[in-house]
């Protein structure tokens, strides 16, 4: 593979791509298309293909976040052209939607603007069957593509060149994100030389954040069908990590100590552990066995404003349900937005990708 194929093409199109799910895509664009409006540049923005699940069920919420973010009007918006889900897919496979996608992409995205930010699927392969996968879309709009990778010790390389070859000179570079930070020197010296020597330059080296990887207590109520036993006004607290009570209460103590931002799931019964979480950096209880607390421990957890939460569920289903929300994480929050606009602002080289893309 030659090395900045696309260098000196003037593109109207910056595909944002990933090579899967919840990699960051949209925190990047945030963050680049920011730079790029202060630099004079002006932006529009579409997403032609979402997945309709149960925690994206407004196909346009990306379009309306983008919009709100960076201040574009209406007329720089193309909004999602296919909702995928499990009819949709049928439809497709009994000839029941015969729609050109490739024509329907072409026709909508003539956007105003010097460059429009096309936001790609959960992954390189997502919408083939409709022409709209990443490959697929790159071609019928002549755009380049800035990949982004969820770092991985054992996979990222295996990705980033799988993903090369199938991109072949669409692909202007990756940004690689969610690093961990006793990993971040590591990957400078080995994996970005390795990769620019392969033909795929680096635009952006992420640390993780535990702030984007948050969610709302507000969430967490809702994905858990939780009872909320005090604090409901306080559920906009965001929670960075995961910790389970089931220890004795001097080795809870000491555990809880070390994590930031938690969200403490524990049994209803335990008041020793309970009342521990609650003098650390907890930002909700979560009591297991539908059982409920103590009264002085309601009592404090007021004073800290601190929520908490029943829910009649085991431990074990508790933590998988939380885990799946983590997994699930979407920009929403302003504070998010903003920590994505500054932290991929800041770490990924803007003047460089000017350059790729040929806009003056």
């Amino acid at each position: 593979m030659t090395k900045g194929k696309c260098v000196g093409m003037a593109m109207k199109y910056l595909l944002v791509a990933s090579t899967e799910a919840c990699s960051g895509k949209s925190a990047t664009i945030l963050g680049i298309a920011a730079r790029l409006q202060e630099k004079g540049v002006e932006i529009a923005y579409a997403q032609p293909v979402v997945t309709v699940n149960a925690t994206n069920s407004h196909l346009d919420g990306d379009v309306r976040l983008m919009a709100q973010a960076l201040a574009l009007p209406s007329e720089r918006l193309g909004l999602p052209l296919l909702g995928l889900d499990a009819n949709r897919t049928i439809e497709r496979l009994t000839g029941v939607d015969l729609q050109d996608y490739t024509k329907l992409l072409k026709d909508s995205l003539q956007l105003p603007g010097n460059l429009t930010i096309v936001e790609g699927g959960a992954n390189l392969h997502e919408g083939s069957l409709f022409d709209l996968a990443t490959a697929q879309v790159a071609e019928t709009l002549n755009a380049g593509v800035l990949l982004v990778n969820r770092y991985h010790p054992l996979s990222s390389v295996d990705l980033l060149l799988s993903a090369a070859e199938q991109l072949g000179k669409r692909l202007l570079g990756c940004v690689i994100n969610d690093i961990p930070r006793d990993r971040v020197d590591s990957v400078q010296t080995s994996l970005v030389p390795f990769l620019e020597q392969h033909g795929i330059p680096v635009f952006g080296v992420v640390h993780r954040n535990g702030l984007l990887r948050s969610v709302t207590v507000k969430q967490l109520v809702e994905q858990l069908k939780a009872e909320v036993l005090c604090r409901p006004d306080r559920l906009d607290l965001m929670v960075e990590s995961l910790s389970i009570g089931a220890m004795n209460v001097n080795s809870a103590l000491e555990y809880f100590r070390r994590g930031n931002n938690m969200a403490v799931v524990t049994g209803g019964d335990r008041a020793d552990i309970q009342l521990a979480a609650l003098e650390t950096s907890t930002q909700c209880l979560i009591l297991t066995g539908h059982l409920s607390p103590q009264p002085f421990i309601l009592s404090r957890a007021e004073d800290l404003e601190i929520p908490i939460l029943s829910v009649d569920l085991d431990t074990l289903t508790t933590v998988e349900i939380i885990d799946r929300a983590f997994g699930q994480v979407r920009l929403q929050e302003t504070i998010k937005i903003n920590c994505a606009r500054e932290l991929f602002g800041n770490h990924c080289e803007i003047d460089r990708l000017i350059s790729m893309l040929g806009i003056e």
